[in-house]
């Protein structure tokens, strides 16, 4: 990649190989389709959206090169950016709301990628006080974080993530935050806006009454997703036996450092990039008058 905004390719050729096996994408094909969906974006002028190569590379591949499911994803990445301010809107990493959810580490990807090449992502769902903070900002401090990390790591569009939601501590008040119409706003994210491919799911340190809860979530889920979801009852799954100990933090029996660790890892880089932020945010649909 370079600043200018034109993509140049950096893949290992192993990964090449994949993108072309797995995506559709070659070096002769990629740079067709990104102006293919550049010169849709131009002629679409409500989208309002980036037209810079790798943010249009990465609904390519997440799509395996489907045009038309590119722009089916694009549209409903810009409708929902536009439609739900309090998950989209004044992302200033500043704010003392979100501070408190950067320093408890509520949405935490690992520094490094697993062999495969995914990034692992913790979420830890019930870290919070439902009393204290709004889901809403919960869910903005957690999707920043996540734009942040997919900006900076070009292996994840290619290999995508792999998502451990860790509940424990869960109450009824937690679940009390999430009613369907949240969950359903949540999951139309995962699958039908983000430019990622989700490999795994994992509800670790699950409780009982918390079926009912996931029953909503796969019913908003398309077949592939639910075949990808898991829960575990506490100490079900080791972390440890499942992904790389060198990339796991202290806590989950790895030796990357501690969460701790993780959490100023990522309030510093959400810090350091105000300004991208800032910018990033001007880009929604426009109402056609």
């Amino acid at each position: 990649m370079s600043t200018s905004g034109e993509y140049v390719c950096q893949l290992s050729a192993e990964d090449k190989t994949y993108a072309a096996a797995n995506l559709n994408e070659t070096d002769e094909i990629r740079p067709i389709k990104i102006q293919e969906i550049r010169q849709w974006i131009l002629e679409n002028e409500e989208l309002h959206a980036p037209t810079d190569d790798f943010f249009i590379l990465r609904f390519l591949r997440a799509c395996k090169f489907n045009v038309e499911k590119v722009k089916t994803k694009l549209r409903n990445y810009q409708k929902q950016r536009t439609n739900m301010p309090e998950w989209y809107s004044n992302r200033n990493p500043s704010l003392p709301e979100l501070q408190e959810l950067f320093d408890l580490g509520v949405f935490l990807p690992l520094r490094q990628l697993d062999d495969e090449g995914r990034m692992v992502v913790i979420i830890r769902a019930a870290v919070h006080s439902p009393s204290r903070h709004k889901m809403s900002d919960m869910l903005k401090a957690s999707l920043m974080t996540l734009d942040l990390a997919l900006r900076d790591h070009e292996s994840v569009t290619i290999h995508g993530i792999t998502a451990i939601l860790d509940i424990a501590g869960m109450t009824y008040e937690h679940v009390l935050q999430l009613p369907p119409r949240v969950i359903k706003s949540l999951v139309h994210a995962w699958q039908g806006c983000y430019p990622l491919r989700i490999y795994s799911l994992d509800f670790i340190n699950a409780h009982r009454f918390i079926n009912a809860v996931l029953n909503i979530f796969r019913s908003f889920m398309n077949a592939k997703l639910k075949q990808r979801v898991h829960t575990h009852a506490r100490g079900e799954l080791k972390l440890y036996e499942a992904l790389p100990v060198s990339i796991l933090p202290e806590e989950y029996g790895g030796t990357d450092g501690t969460v701790k660790d993780l959490c100023e890892y990522w309030k510093r880089a959400v810090r350091k990039n105000h300004d991208w932020f800032a910018e990033e945010e001007k880009y929604r649909l426009t109402p056609i008058k």
